[in-house]
């Protein structure tokens, strides 16, 4: 576990700006969600050699990446969850997947978030 923690911890350090600041408040958000999430970091290749951020519980709740022009957190049930805040803004027309798109200076509502995070806890549970 420790060694995901700092590779999770190295992955937000690469990127020296708001992007990296942005992982790491949606990365305290989805942890602070519900203890029993488990962090891992997954999917590296030679594109992106440091892997993703997952963050799981009964199966993926949901992933971190850091793209050029915003951070998105995607949830791979996205489509089954209710989303009364509307948070979804990118992924739309997938059968599942769902994603929220965090821009330079774009709001983190954290109410929301959790909500949305533990209902994908639930719907993996």
């Amino acid at each position: 576990m420790a060694r995901t923690i700092q590779e999770v911890d190295a992955i937000i350090a690469h990127a020296d700006d708001w992007r990296g600041t942005t992982l790491a408040r949606l990365r305290e958000i989805v942890l602070a969600a519900d203890p029993g999430l488990t962090e891992d970091v997954k999917w590296r290749k030679p594109s992106r050699p440091e892997g993703v951020p997952v963050w799981s519980s009964g199966g993926i709740v949901c992933i971190g990446e850091m793209l050029k022009n915003a951070v998105r957190l995607t949830f791979p049930k996205g489509a089954l969850l209710a989303d009364p805040n509307s948070l979804f803004n990118a992924r739309l027309s997938g059968n599942t997947v769902r994603a929220i798109d965090v821009p330079e200076g774009g709001e983190l509502r954290e109410d929301a978030l959790t909500a949305l995070v533990l209902e994908a806890i639930k719907r993996n549970g």
